[in-house]
């Protein structure tokens, strides 16, 4: 009976995961203008344009970075607080918010550290970051990112088989009502938390070969680099 339970969950977190993905993929999106100059004025970032970011010290964006995952991990604590008194109940909705949430954390990450995503290329690229963050392999995707509109779906959907399992293991004690909502609270917090520094770590080693690779003059701009598949 319990296994039966748990496996219903998990079928039902995975859908509910990549449907909220999708939902992220499609429509959720972090203005770079607007966060550019976010970074200018609340966190005086001095740059004119991304670019500019690879001439500051590491140390300096990997502050900001951090101080963006803060922001997102409340948001997503507050999030699943209300959604949490509901229970297993909520947990669609609650997914789908925490989704565009935990996307949202990971646009900006990308911006901060130098990376925007206007192309299609560059959109597979911030979707290879998010599916590091879940730590799923992509090595076989790979060799087809070429067409955006097929690679994202099949990456949200590897994604979410493998958050599920993860997902259902931490969030268990959502079946007590009367301690769901600090429950809520504290796994959306913490899933915020685990999904983001991973990401950070991302475009944080992306970042670094940028600047190793402009050092030795090998190429111009950032959009040609992407991480190996095995660092992924």
């Amino acid at each position: 009976m319990v296994e039966q339970r748990r496996s219903w969950l998990l079928r039902r977190v995975e859908a509910a995961m990549q449907k909220g993905l999708t939902r992220a993929y499609q429509g959720v999106r972090v203005d770079p203008a607007k966060f550019l100059m976010q970074l200018r004025v609340a966190y005086r970032v001095p740059i004119s344009g991304y670019h500019g970011v690879f001439s500051l010290e590491i140390h300096e964006l990997d502050g900001v970075a951090e101080s963006v995952i803060r922001g997102g991990m409340k948001m997503a604590a507050v999030e699943g607080a209300g959604f949490g008194l509901g229970g297993l109940i909520t947990i669609v909705p609650d997914l789908g918010i925490l989704s565009a949430i935990t996307m949202r954390t990971i646009q900006k990450l990308s911006l901060i550290y130098g990376f925007e995503y206007n192309t299609d290329d560059e959109i597979a690229e911030l979707w290879i970051a998010a599916a590091s963050a879940a730590g799923v392999d992509l090595s076989r995707e790979l060799l087809e990112r070429e067409v955006v509109t097929k690679f994202v779906p099949r990456v949200i959907q590897r994604i979410a088989a493998k958050a599920s399992t993860e997902v259902v293991e931490k969030w268990a004690g959502r079946v007590i009502p009367l301690a769901s909502s600090a429950i809520g609270a504290g796994l959306n917090y913490w899933f915020v938390r685990a999904w983001g520094q991973r990401a950070l770590a991302h475009f944080r080693q992306r970042h670094l070969l940028v600047r190793e690779r402009e050092r030795s003059g090998l190429i111009i701009n950032a959009e040609q680099v992407s991480l190996p598949a095995g660092n992924l």
